[in-house]
């Protein structure tokens, strides 16, 4: 398994999000690659497809099923309810790319 996790300079949920992510991994008893790539300029959120920062992606796929195939490609912040993705999401789709249910 692979998470990504896109971001810009500068952006205050950035290591509370990756902090956030290795949490729920360790806690679900998960090994994964998690690579930290990080959007400096528009060309590069356009290649990555880029939503805003912080961006979790397990194998690809959003952890944010609402954001699936989202492709808007620009340097910006991405908001979530309480500033990052909630552990639940993050967990959900972690299983999901293991093909299991929580």
């Amino acid at each position: 398994m692979k998470i990504d996790i896109l971001y810009i300079e500068g952006c205050p949920n950035h290591k509370p999000a990756s902090e956030r992510v290795r949490a729920v991994l360790r806690d679900a008893g998960i090994s994964a690659d998690v690579n930290e790539i990080e959007i400096a300029d528009e060309a590069a959120a356009k290649k990555f497809g880029f939503p805003g920062s912080p961006t979790i992606r397990v194998d690809g796929v959003d952890v944010d099923p609402a954001m699936r195939g989202a492709q808007t490609g620009r340097v910006a912040c991405r908001y979530y309810s309480d500033k990052l993705p909630p552990a639940e999401m993050i967990r959900a789709a972690l299983y999901e790319a293991e093909g299991r249910r929580e």
